[in-house]
């Protein structure tokens, strides 16, 4: 299909005169799963599963074997080669994504979100997407619209709502100053130099551009949509320093990336410039176009309130005037949970990515390095966000494990799987913590086959599930698309049941106290800088109680007894099992106990490493 040049070649009218998928009753119902594009899949690969359940059996990328892992690295050379390729483009595809449904389905993912996919600038090599030089064409790495339409088609057939990273705040490194240093100063405007052509060079003008007496400028030069090449629509202040100074944080460019200019005023007093406009078209032409389900929006921080709640705004208008009810925006927020939340009920975004504390603390409960209540408590009831219920919660976060930036790590990025081999036998516990307790659980690619992401910087985090140059495990042409791995293979038992337990969906969450003796009651708590022990919490939906427990020994079984609702149950009811990572423990059964007149408890043995479920019979 031919590439719009400017919005107003836009034929939404004619786009919208059809049917779309509708959106989801409940996103907390959904397991999302998060991917770069670049590193997920070329279609290249042999011995995985078809979308049918097939083995395919052609194709040029085995399956990865133990004996494989190093295979990049084995002298130096070869992996300064193999460190290289992780800054550059690696091959992933559209169309490999959507051979790749199937595994999905398998596992359990009901919702998928793909890294931004718009055309970068061809001069640098972008792979992650998030240097934008045309809005409205996906990027040629990637494949076409028509590609695009074609995924959303296939991951809808397959049960599978699409959701889409997109950038608002900036474009990508479209045009240069004229000078070398730019900080932001709260006050210089920068003068510019003029648009880059297709190899960086700033040799167009800078403002909107004539194609002929300037061929060049397209398709690879300047920025398009052609509203997009005013030169008021950048703020031209030059690039952030400090990151938590207000107004700077707005106005300034994200490093080398280009601020754009999207109005002016606080929230209830907000005018949109004409960028912000033009921007709000382009994403209603690729929800029109495509028929996607949501939207991620990236670095709400610096867009401020008031263009965040007038795009929500529009978009949410939009897609339900077309059937998308509930058409979900989750806004990228840094600076706390407070921030986050008070920035939801400011803008009318639908909910906030979980890239803070929850991460962190969710890694150090699992791993015995901190209180379970740290990680529970972000979920309680908070006067600061005046919400009568930690409920509130469920369908207003999404919660991640690892995630392609780790921002909540400094200087010290690695997957959760990075550094001690029995970390890897405990990331099950992690992905069955995130997915069964409150909020919107969001998988980063590579988790299920436990990835390590180990060297410290963005790169690292970034492997290709497709092998290529760059694969995981410091390895190169070899695939990780093994539904046998047992993380894989336990955990799409676990999101079954997720599916058909409405507590583990929507339920009240309660970390609950343990005890030894069946006597003596408390919480969960780390001695002499470690925790050994069940960790279990309940999740209650109307009278269904059901209970949950990871054990962080990864060496022993352990036993406790285990509070349960004591206006839910008699004493002799009795708990079933329905999931252990120890098969034999799968029917078995534990009876209520009445310890006194308001408690009552059920004993629970966890594997060790292990993650069990409960439910009363």
């Amino acid at each position: 299909m031919t590439v719009p040049q400017s919005i107003t070649e836009l034929d939404l009218k004619n786009l919208t005169n059809r049917t779309f998928h509708p959106s989801p009753v409940a996103w907390e119902d959904q397991v999302l799963y998060f991917l770069l594009l670049d590193r997920f899949s070329d279609g290249k690969e042999t011995g995985y599963r078809d979308n049918r359940g097939r083995r395919v059996a052609k194709g040029e990328t085995p399956l990865y074997q133990p004996g494989d892992a190093g295979n990049a690295i084995r002298t130096e050379p070869e992996a300064a080669v193999w460190r290289e390729s992780g800054s550059r483009w690696c091959g992933g595809t559209l169309k490999g994504l959507a051979s790749k449904m199937g595994y999905l389905k398998r596992m359990g993912v009901t919702a998928v979100w793909v890294s931004p996919l718009f055309k970068q600038c061809s001069f640098v090599p972008t792979y992650h997407g998030y240097g934008i030089q045309n809005f409205l064409e996906v990027d040629p790495h990637f494949g076409t619209a028509d590609d695009l339409r074609e995924l959303v088609h296939v991951a809808h057939a397959n049960g599978i709502y699409v959701i889409l990273d997109i950038i608002l705040n900036h474009a990508g490194n479209i045009f240069a100053y004229d000078r070398g240093y730019t900080p932001y100063d709260g006050s210089t405007v920068y003068p510019v130099t003029g648009f880059r052509s297709a190899d960086g060079t700033p040799n167009l003008p800078f403002g909107p551009i004539d194609t002929k007496a300037n061929p060049d400028a397209w398709p690879d030069g300047a920025v398009w949509p052609r509203e997009l090449q005013a030169a008021n629509a950048y703020t031209r202040m030059g690039h952030i320093r400090d990151w938590d100074s207000y107004h700077e944080y707005l106005d300034g460019d994200f490093f080398d990336l280009k601020d754009i200019h999207l109005g002016e005023g606080e929230v209830d007093a907000f005018r949109p410039s004409p960028a912000l406009l033009a921007l709000c078209e382009v994403y209603k032409y690729w929800i029109a176009l495509s028929d996607v389900d949501g939207y991620r929006i990236d670095t709400v921080k610096h867009m401020g309130a008031g263009a965040t709640r007038f795009f929500a705004s529009v978009i949410h208008e939009f897609a339900q005037a077309i059937g998308k009810e509930n058409f979900y925006l989750i806004g990228e927020i840094t600076g706390g949970r407070d921030n986050a939340f008070n920035t939801l009920a400011t803008t009318g975004l639908n909910a906030a990515l979980g890239v803070d504390d929850i991460p962190l603390r969710l890694e150090d409960l699992v791993k015995g390095r901190a209180n379970p209540a740290d990680y529970f408590n972000l979920f309680r009831n908070s006067l600061l966000v005046r919400k009568e219920s930690h409920v509130w919660f469920r369908d207003k976060v999404v919660t991640v494990i690892d995630d392609h930036d780790q921002v909540c790590r400094g200087a010290k990025k690695e997957r959760f799987c990075a550094g001690d081999p029995k970390w890897r036998r405990l990331v099950l516990n992690a992905l069955a913590l995130n997915t069964t307790t409150l909020g919107i659980p969001c998988v980063y690619y590579g988790t299920e086959q436990a990835f390590d992401g180990e060297g410290g910087d963005d790169r690292y985090l970034r492997e290709c599930m497709f092998g290529g140059p760059f694969g995981a495990f410091r390895t190169r042409g070899v695939q990780f698309f093994d539904e046998e791995n047992p993380v894989y293979r336990e955990f799409a038992k676990i999101l079954a049941l997720r599916r058909e337990k409405l507590p583990l969906r929507r339920g009240r969450q309660y970390l609950r106290e343990i005890s030894g003796d069946g006597v003596t009651f408390g919480l969960p708590y780390v001695i002499g800088g470690e925790i050994r022990s069940v960790v279990p919490w309940s999740r209650i939906f109307d009278t269904e109680e059901m209970v949950l427990a990871i054990n962080t020994d990864a060496d022993s079984p352990r036993t406790a007894w285990v509070l349960v609702d004591g206006s839910l149950h008699r004493e002799g009811d009795r708990f079933a099992y329905r999931y252990s990572t120890d098969p034999g423990q799968v029917r078995g059964t534990t009876a209520v106990q009445r310890i006194n007149d308001a408690v009552q408890a059920i004993q629970v043995t966890v594997p060790a490493a292990g993650f069990v479920m409960l439910e009363q019979r």
